[in-house]
């Protein structure tokens, strides 16, 4: 989990010298956290939850499995999600939140649009 928020806060840097538009910012994380799915790293997926600063390891560990399952049964409903793309982004800053609209692309070339909502929490945004 360090790691991974190392990873973040780097990147969060990076846009902070741009001064890029926050609702890009959100977009971008959202998306990231779906590619961690695409990419078979479903702890980094969960880790991109909104949880309090710590979980059980057991939920954890169904969390993840949950993660598996799903990407699973998109493989044999739909030969698997190829692509995810931001398309739409809702924020409001003043409470912190947003609501992220993503394109998944899947192999049998049928596209769907999801709904992320996401909430900003110390500076880091996450997947409610």
């Amino acid at each position: 989990m360090l790691k991974w928020c190392c990873k973040i806060l780097v990147v969060m840097a990076l846009v902070a010298c741009s001064k890029p538009d926050p609702s890009e910012v959100v977009g971008q994380t959202a998306k990231l956290y779906y590619d961690y799915l695409l990419q078979g790293r479903y702890r980094e997926f969960v880790d991109g939850m909104n949880f309090p600063d710590s979980i059980p390891e057991q939920y954890r560990s169904q969390l993840v499995d949950n993660a598996k399952m799903y990407m699973s049964l998109q493989k044999k409903e739909h030969r698997g999600i190829q692509q995810v793309d931001c398309i739409q982004v809702k924020l409001d800053s003043v409470k912190h939140e947003a609501n992220v609209f993503l394109s998944f692309t899947y192999g049998d070339g049928n596209v769907e649009q999801i709904l992320v909502p996401m909430v900003e929490r110390n500076g880091i945004w996450y997947m409610r």
